[in-house]
């Protein structure tokens, strides 16, 4: 339950539309349902302004569906991360209008319709066609969160000419995502070129003394542009959700 239902819900108890009783039955489901494998969080989006995200690794297919069917009970859109495609065909018997993105790996369930936060943009942007899959979980989150995204891909260092083609689209975002494996020297570029947060994303693309993704972490930790902060590697969630957060700032 979001601020706007429970609004909604007391001015029903004020009208005498909504019986006091019923309003109790819903506030007590309100800090969380505990399922025994899971404690599902339905206070979240009161708390921080975002509902939970069901996070799929490490869970069992039927684990995955009763969570999101817990979560149905609300009216909120849901997001499911690091789900494969087995547990999205279980989700579909539960909400037959999720969407499965196969490269993002997200399962998302559209509850309310799309309204972007006013006229500012996000924008995704990875260095390559490899790193798109994070990109994807970014876009897809800031998205699913309420965000207008715009995204360039393939843009890296290798071939800066396609970057500084489209400055144009950099200037006018409200925070950028800057999404690169190998080095990670993208961050420190686009971070050099525009006066808006970069959220950078270590990919673990990249051959063998990339580490999984560590020496485009080290770069992009060390970088000498000014307003570029950094998330975990291939963690295209937390950038996604962080630059919804900047974005929502008035």
């Amino acid at each position: 339950m979001d601020e706007d239902k429970l609004r909604e819900m007391l001015e029903g108890v004020r009208g005498g539309g909504v019986t006091v009783d019923f309003a109790v039955s819903e506030i007590k489901k309100l800090p969380y349902k505990d399922m025994g494998f899971a404690k599902v969080d339905h206070h979240r989006e009161l708390r921080t302004g975002y509902p939970e995200v069901v996070f799929c690794q490490g869970k069992t297919v039927e684990q995955v569906r009763l969570i999101i069917t817990e979560l149905l009970t609300g009216g909120s859109n849901i997001l499911a991360t690091r789900a494969r495609r087995d547990m999205y065909e279980e989700v579909l018997k539960a909400a037959p209008e999720a969407e499965y993105n196969e490269a993002a790996r997200t399962i998302v369930i559209k509850r309310k319709p799309d309204a972007a936060i006013g006229d500012k943009e996000i924008c995704v942007v990875s260095a390559g066609t490899a790193d798109m899959p994070v990109a994807e979980e970014a876009r897809i989150t800031a998205e699913t969160l309420g965000n207008r995204v715009v995204t360039l891909y393939d843009v890296g260092v290798a071939g800066i000419h396609r970057l500084l083609s489209n400055t144009g689209v950099l200037a006018r975002a409200n925070v950028i995502i800057v999404v690169a494996g190998m080095e990670g020297a993208l961050a420190s570029v686009v971070g050099g070129l525009v006066d808006k947060p970069v959220i950078a994303v270590p990919t673990s693309v990249g051959y063998g003394a990339n580490f999984g993704g560590l020496s485009a972490l080290l770069t992009m930790l060390n970088s000498c542009a000014s307003g570029v902060g950094v998330v975990n590697i291939d963690n295209g969630f937390g950038a996604g959700y962080l630059a919804s957060m900047i974005n929502k700032l008035k």
